[in-house]
């Protein structure tokens, strides 16, 4: 398992910050973003990142990142209306897998919510693990954190 920090994550620790505005769906019934809506805004930062840097393409790829495992520890409530900034590093690159650190950021610097998020490259065709493209390591090692 994995040590939890104690101090929060600041957006200066990630290479990648995607903003993502919230919309009034996100929000529960106590007034703020409800916790299923951080997954959402990991998962489309991760696969914007992914599709502006020419690794996916979302109906031709041959290779598709399947996620395996994610995680979120909450900090602080976010609420609609916002834009959110979900700030995006490479913790993890194995031969056919990506674990990404991801956090969520409003206007302050320390992570409101922070998380992880895992994929596994599968074959379209056969969905069995493939090996990352040398040219795809290169793109994740450039948003790289040796932890």
């Amino acid at each position: 398992m994995r040590e939890v920090r104690s101090n929060p994550l600041r957006d200066g620790e990630f290479p990648v910050l995607v903003p993502i505005t919230t919309r009034w769906a996100d929000n529960d019934a106590f007034s703020h973003i409800n916790n299923v809506a951080y997954y959402s805004f990991f998962d489309t930062a991760v696969n914007m990142w992914l599709v502006e840097n020419g690794i996916l393409d979302i109906a031709r790829s041959p290779l598709v990142g399947l996620v395996v495992e994610t995680g979120c520890r909450y900090r602080r409530p976010l609420a609609y209306p916002m834009t959110v900034r979900i700030g995006l590093r490479v913790a993890r690159l194995g031969s056919s897998s990506v674990r990404y650190d991801v956090a969520a950021f409003d206007a302050a610097e320390e992570a409101a919510a922070e998380g992880h998020f895992t994929h596994v490259y599968v074959d379209r065709a056969t969905g069995r693990p493939a090996p990352i493209p040398e040219e795809w390591r290169e793109k994740f090692q450039r948003i790289s954190v040796h932890l």
